[in-house]
């Protein structure tokens, strides 16, 4: 930890040092950015083709989704295969890894539904004391 936080008990005992933070900081700097959990969740019902991925997602780019997907399967999250057609059909699926953090994920979208309003309201009481 940094600071003034030191005397914040870790969680189960572990300590809090740059070792340990630096794998849950490099996770979420792949998973945690604006595209990830959406392209992610896209392929939750199975393999999708590129166009398929760039419709559903609203408001991407086209380079933006190229540099997310790449990102996830640098990352073992998803592969790509190229069927040699013309012009050429590019697939994406999900690999076993990436199911795994699909159920995080949801775990995550669904606590984010449920605790959104309760935030909000916690802003506004906060902006309020100024």
């Amino acid at each position: 930890m940094s600071g003034g936080y030191k005397d914040v008990p870790a969680l189960n005992g572990a300590a809090y040092n740059e070792e340990s933070c630096r794998p849950v900081r490099e996770v979420l700097n792949i998973v945690g950015n604006k595209w990830s959990i959406l392209v992610v969740s896209l392929l939750e019902d199975g393999t999708r083709r590129f166009s398929e991925l760039q419709r559903n997602v609203d408001g991407i780019s086209q380079r933006m989704l190229t540099r997310t997907l790449r990102e996830l399967e640098r990352n073992g999250l998803l592969t790509r295969t190229v069927v040699p057609t013309v012009p050429p059909s590019v697939y994406y699926a999900l690999t076993p890894l990436g199911k795994t953090l699909l159920v995080h994920a949801k775990e995550l979208a669904h606590w984010a539904r449920q605790n959104h309003p309760k935030m909000l309201q916690a802003q506004q009481d906060f902006d309020a004391r100024d």
